[in-house]
């Protein structure tokens, strides 16, 4: 079995039962594999975890650098594309980005090798978020992205517990509306 694959199954493990559940000794058996094989990759339970999130912040980081270069849709497309994506997710009961959030509040010690690993993906999802609103030139591009962040990372906190679709789709009606806020601000109608 490659690395990914078994990487690709923990983090699926990890967003339905959560980080307090999940173990080598699970996984093994989920793979039916012994614990030994696993542990010559990952020694413990602390390092799976810390694996599973630097290769779930590696897919993420690479749709959105994919995002960032696809010509055919503009900003606004590309910052409402991840309510799209994790829509399709939900409905094959993943929850991708869920697990950054979960880890923050697993591991709460800002200093923690996993704590800062997640810091580091919210940080690449703010800039990714700012960077599109520069593009359109929205009024305050900085409160705009911190906003829009707010109601991303709601829906994923509230996605971790509730594990319900609808809360995508307010999510990104949220965002919509935050959209439509700035371009007013921008263009006088709200003064």
């Amino acid at each position: 079995m490659q690395r990914e694959q078994v990487l690709d199954h923990a983090l699926n493990l990890l967003e339905q039962k959560g980080f307090t559940l999940v173990s080598l000794e699970m996984l093994a058996g989920e793979l039916a594999i012994p614990q030994t094989e696993l542990e010559q990759f990952w020694p413990d339970r602390e390092a799976l975890l810390y694996d599973c999130l630097r290769y779930h912040g590696d897919q993420v980081d690479s749709w959105r650098s994919q995002l960032l270069l696809d010509e055919t849709l503009d900003p606004q497309q590309k910052l409402l594309a991840r309510y799209q994506v994790l829509d399709e997710q939900v409905r094959l009961q993943r929850y991708p980005g869920c697990l950054f959030v979960a880890a923050c509040s697993f591991y709460p010690a800002t200093d923690h090798p996993i704590h800062q690993l997640a810091e580091r993906q919210k940080q690449a999802s703010y800039a990714y978020t700012r960077e599109l609103l520069v593009q359109l030139e929205a009024d305050d591009p900085t409160m705009v992205a911190q906003q829009m962040e707010l109601i991303l990372e709601g829906c994923l906190s509230k996605l971790l517990v509730k594990h319900q679709l609808q809360d995508v789709s307010v999510a990104r009606r949220l965002a919509e509306d935050i959209l439509r806020l700035s371009t007013c601000r921008k263009n006088g109608a709200l003064t």
